[in-house]
């Protein structure tokens, strides 16, 4: 008999909703807010009202979408955390209530553990990948290789020690006057671009933790003292500034990732997170299959970004080991624990 299972996401600013079918998607239907492209960032208040008007259509389009009635539901997953807490607020409160009132079971999801099992979703019997392995987790707000065993039994082996490679995208978008979120506009303008063109230091970390503010300050500073000399430097040049500072922070990920390959002498390789959208990073990857003899795991596009599709995978992996919440539970903002990403 299958399953189904009804995934919700808003960790941040897309309100999402999806319907799984044992391991299948049968919807995944996502809200984008629009507004925050006009204050260069997310307004965590303006996210919180916007997933309020929007969380009852979103779940309405993915059950119509996917073709099931509610009552064909067997559990409700959330993302409970990390993100921001009043984004998160909505999307629990409507997934208890709901939970509630249909008197099935509730299913806690942790937002970066669900990225990982992203992997799990068999669309189009694409393979999967087999334990162990490592993945790469990067996105606006994190920057992490997972020692993966089991679906719950996650081990965070390096991480950034101050800012995320995605932030790091965002904000030298931002300093070349790009729109937001800048990670995609960098790398449209890098593929007309030469890598080459301009250097940047990389960051000198021990074992395989990352660290981004550097590289960040120092393509300010490099911008800032060129547009003194030329006022048109940046447009002049956009094409390679971005070509250059993708091959810096792509760079320095996968020389950890490499580093975190041979010390675990694991060569199953996956990726996660908004950042894993990148071509340049994807283009490594893949290059590394025939180097090093890797096999690579790279999402579907739409399961990169905030999705509720992770969710629902999460919440169906969850569903057969009996993993279920309580009305008790609350949000949070940071994720917990010092080295394990929490079976919660």
């Amino acid at each position: 008999m299958s399953t189904y299972i009804l995934g919700i996401e808003s960790s941040c600013d897309d309100t999402s909703a999806a319907i799984i079918k044992d391991t299948n998607i049968l919807s995944n239907v996502i809200a984008n807010q629009e507004v925050h492209k006009n204050f260069g960032g997310v307004v965590p208040e303006l996210a919180s009202r916007a997933h309020q008007q929007n969380i009852i259509p979103v779940i309405e389009t993915a059950l119509q979408k996917a073709k099931i009635n509610k009552n064909q539901l067997n559990a409700i997953a959330y993302t409970r955390g990390p993100g921001l807490l009043g984004s998160l607020l909505v999307g629990t409160s409507f997934a208890k209530s709901f939970a509630l009132g249909m008197n099935i079971p509730l299913i806690e999801v942790d937002h970066l553990q669900a990225h990982i099992l992203s992997h799990f979703i068999t669309d189009e019997n694409k393979d999967i990948p087999e334990f162990p392995f490592l993945c790469l987790t990067v996105s606006g707000g994190h920057s992490q290789i997972v020692l993966v065993k089991d679906y719950f039994d996650m081990e965070i082996i390096g991480k950034t020690i101050d800012d995320a490679a995605g932030e790091a995208f965002d904000k030298s978008a931002k300093i070349m006057g790009l729109p937001y979120p800048g990670g995609p506009e960098i790398d449209k303008y890098a593929k007309k671009g030469n890598p080459n063109a301009f250097s940047f230091p990389e960051p000198k970390i021990q074992g395989l933790n990352y660290s981004f503010s550097g590289l960040k300050t120092s393509f300010l500073y490099f911008v800032r003292d060129n547009l003194k000399l030329n006022k048109n430097f940046i447009e002049e040049n956009k094409n390679d500034l971005c070509a250059s500072i993708e091959k810096a922070i792509v760079n320095v990920l996968m020389k950890k990732l490499q580093r975190a390959s041979r010390e675990q002498n694991i060569k199953q390789i996956a990726i996660a997170g908004g950042v894993s959208a990148n071509s340049v990073l994807r283009k490594k990857l893949k290059a590394n299959e025939e180097k090093l003899g890797w096999k690579v795991f790279i999402p579907k596009f739409e399961y990169t970004t905030d999705n509720a599709a992770m969710i629902a995978i999460t919440g169906y992996l969850k569903f057969r080991k009996n993993i279920f919440s309580d009305q008790k539970s609350t949000p949070y903002a940071r994720q917990r624990g010092k080295d394990k990403i929490l079976d919660l």
